[in-house]
């Protein structure tokens, strides 16, 4: 267990406003010891269902089990494997016993202590427990404190493709403690730079160049940035419909690695490596300058990201890519750069050219 200080500072606060409501991000250094207090404010009552894996578990569980207990809330700690490869319809159904066996009922919630893959599952099951039940995200690496937690959108993989079977679960709340990221190891880290760097491509030239200026310090500020990012956008398409689609920029690419290498890639990495092959997509089409993919290199390259992939010819890439579910139709849709701060989305990409890119950013 990792001791957390209460703050006296002042927590930041974003809105999100969604179809049927809205819900806070809260931030702020020690947040992780009053989540008790928060979720009762949100009118949350009774049993509630804590889920993690052994890693977090062992670090944060017994901090938030305190709070809750602390007002009167009952807390259920329920535990699932650790990673990606984990991230199944069978790790969900052992949710669903834990649930059951705690007597979780349609009044109680699931708070999500954990990365990514945590508040992926957890959302998943609480949109699908007794037709649902609220969620709370407690993300704890950067990557989910910056893009997985916010949105609503929670899944599960398939042997095809990644977050093939899903849901729409917006959170009751979200809590982010920056405290919690000092024992983040370094490589889950550099995995969430990716998707802040990711934010600064999509909608934020400021953020991408304070991270060209000052590097890697995840700050507050850095933080509430690349959040007030995604924000924006899910807020204008609450359902992917259109706009919200931005976020993939990258994805495309980085999850047909992701499956690939039978998830041993890491999101962001996977990301990294995408993002490099849609601004060159985008270079060989003539939507941007060769100076946008220059720049992303560089800055990816400083914070120890990968830009070029190992091992699978193009083509298996392009396999995997077919089973990516923002496909419409057969048409593969690509995020791609135009400059720092704006992305265009397009299916008219001859599979000649991402064909091309991915062989050359192939590792020999």
């Amino acid at each position: 267990m990792i001791e957390l200080l209460k703050s006296e500072a002042a927590v930041e606060k974003i809105a999100v406003r969604t179809p049927t409501g809205s819900y806070q991000i809260l931030m702020g250094e020690g947040l992780l010891t009053q989540v008790g207090e928060l979720v009762w404010e949100q009118g949350l009552r009774g049993r509630v269902a804590l889920v993690t894996n052994p890693t977090v578990g062992d670090l944060y569980a017994s901090t938030v089990v305190v709070s809750l207990r602390k007002v009167g809330l009952e807390p259920i700690i329920c535990q699932v494997p650790d990673g990606e490869a984990y991230k199944t319809l069978d790790t969900v159904r052992s949710l669903y016993d834990q649930f059951i066996f705690g007597s979780l009922d349609r009044y109680g919630a699931v708070l999500a202590l954990g990365g990514g893959v945590i508040g992926d599952m957890a959302g998943f099951a609480a949109a699908t427990y007794m037709r649902g039940v609220p969620l709370v995200q407690l993300p704890t690496t950067l990557l989910a404190m910056v893009d997985a937690s916010i949105g609503g959108k929670v899944a599960v993989d398939h042997s095809k493709g990644k977050n093939l079977i899903g849901a729409f679960k917006q959170p009751e709340l979200v809590v982010i403690d920056p405290l919690v990221l000092t024992t983040l190891d370094e490589a889950e880290m550099r995995s969430g730079w990716a998707e802040v760097i990711k934010a600064g491509v999509i909608g934020s030239p400021s953020l991408f160049e304070r991270l060209e200026e000052r590097g890697d310090e995840p700050s507050l500020p850095v933080i509430t940035e690349a959040i007030r990012v995604k924000v924006a956008v899910v807020e204008e398409d609450p359902y992917e419909r259109g706009r919200r689609a931005v976020l993939n920029l990258g994805h495309t690419f980085g999850h047909a690695l992701e499956v690939l290498s039978g998830f041993t890639l890491r999101h962001g990495e996977a990301v990294s490596i995408g993002m490099v092959a849609a601004t060159r997509t985008a270079v060989a089409l003539g939507l941007c300058d060769e100076m946008v993919e220059g720049r992303l290199v560089a800055l990816l390259q400083r914070f120890e990201l990968p830009t070029r992939y190992a091992g699978y010819e193009p083509r298996e890439v392009w396999k995997a890519m077919a089973t990516d579910k923002k496909r419409r139709g057969k048409k593969l849709r690509f995020v791609l750069p135009r400059a720092i701060g704006q992305v265009v989305v397009t299916d008219q990409v001859p599979q000649a050219v991402p064909l091309e890119v991915l062989g050359k950013l192939r590792e020999r």
